[in-house]
């Protein structure tokens, strides 16, 4: 067993705790507290980490690590089916070497900002044999789209059935994500239900995140639906209903589904979201991936009403600069003045583990959890801890993965 101590320690399990120390034995903490109380009767090794704040490692709670080589390559946008169809053929330019590049310099990015698990969408099964394992948590979610036929790719088939065949020795898991109800069917939704109930996955997808998706959905109009109409997409499930409602009423997903973005609801939508078998609903919010795409503003404080569980991601590099959550957390800060710093934070820890169902395995510093920590630099008067948290602008130095330390 192996001790800690640290200027403050935030376990988000209770208050900072000044002069802190926390204990590891193998991959879990096993105690917490003052130094002086935990140290007292230690036996073990005891590393001083100095002038430190020691919090829970970070979550990103929606990801596209594949699009990591997009970073730059496409101008802020305000139509979305013009930068979906960038990103499609930025995509057909790339080979399976890019991705894997891409993948492995996206791993390294959320090391260098304190992401100790990510949730990973992840569109070229293919490469997931050729990547090694990452030293951080990773769920990584299969991206399914059937928009139009395409042809027979024995190596797409063939990834897929590899992905699906084990996570090996890989911290972490796998998942579905259908990616979204404007590019999957509904049988592609049903499908995926029946195999997370089966083999026991979580799954993921995008809804509502732009204006074009409710107008293609609730009009049968607008450029997205006119785009998709053309590559030969049946429309017969557009004119009466919102997308979320569209997977909701025709029970396409399941009440604990993670879904990214939500951005366009409308008052049925709400209302529907108020019923209780629905506010175990997972939502995540991209703050500067939202900015990116100019969309109207998210709905957190209906949202956050309706007890909804929402969390904090980045997106891609297709639609961001980095893949760093403090500055996720300041952007959050300066739109919605009803967050104060702590719920910043526990919307990067605490609440994205909830939805991986791993709410007493993850997101705090607390004896029994899996020991995933960072440490960041706090000099200076202590004033408000959380509010120091979300202002680190630095990279982070000290990080530990099921206890072990990385280099």
């Amino acid at each position: 067993m192996i001790a800690y101590r640290c200027r403050t320690l935030v376990t988000m399990d209770g208050k900072p705790i000044d002069n802190g120390a926390f204990v590891v034995d193998g991959t879990r903490f096993v105690q917490t507290g003052k130094a002086a109380e935990v140290l007292k009767d230690h036996a073990g090794e005891v590393v001083d980490l100095g002038e430190v704040v020691v919090i829970p490692g970070l979550i990103n709670a929606h990801c596209h690590l594949d699009y990591t080589l997009m970073r730059g390559a496409i101008l802020p946008a305000r139509n979305f089916s013009r930068w979906v169809k960038r990103i499609n053929a930025l995509k057909r330019s790339l080979t399976d070497s890019d991705y894997l590049r891409a993948t492995q310099l996206g791993f390294e990015e959320l090391r260098k900002y304190g992401i100790t698990t990510v949730l990973n969408i992840v569109s070229t099964p293919q490469i997931f044999p050729l990547l090694p394992p990452p030293k951080i948590r990773a769920w990584y979610f299969l991206e399914l789209i059937d928009v139009r036929p395409r042809p027979w790719i024995e190596e797409h088939a063939f990834g897929s059935w590899l992905f699906l065949s084990g996570n090996g020795d890989r911290l972490g898991g796998l998942g579905l994500s259908p990616h979204a109800p404007y590019t999957a069917s509904a049988k592609m939704y049903e499908v995926t239900l029946e195999c997370s109930r089966s083999l026991n996955l979580l799954v993921t997808t995008h809804i509502a995140e732009s204006s074009q998706e409710y107008a293609m959905f609730a009009e049968s109009s607008g450029d997205l639906h006119d785009f998709l109409k053309q590559l030969g997409r049946p429309m017969t499930d557009c004119g009466s209903t919102s997308p979320l409602r569209h997977l909701i009423e025709n029970g396409l997903i399941d009440p604990d589904c993670i879904v990214a973005h939500l951005n366009h609801l409308d008052d049925r939508d709400l209302e529907l979201l108020s019923r209780p078998e629905w506010r175990n609903l997972h939502i995540v919010h991209c703050p500067k991936s939202h900015r990116f795409l100019h969309h109207r503003r998210f709905p957190l404080e209906a949202l956050t009403e309706r007890g909804l569980n929402i969390c904090l991601g980045t997106d891609s590099l297709a639609s961001n600069d980095s893949l760093n959550l403090f500055s996720e957390m300041r952007t959050a800060k300066k739109v919605y003045p009803t967050l104060n710093a702590r719920d910043l934070i526990e919307m990067v820890t605490i609440r994205p583990a909830r939805a991986l169902k791993l709410e007493r395995e993850l997101g705090r510093i607390a004896p029994g959890y899996l020991a995933d920590s960072i440490a960041i630099p706090f000099k200076g008067p202590t004033g408000d801890v959380y509010e120091a948290i979300i202002q680190n602008r630095g990279t982070i130095k000290w990080m530990m993965v099921n206890g072990q330390i990385l280099k």
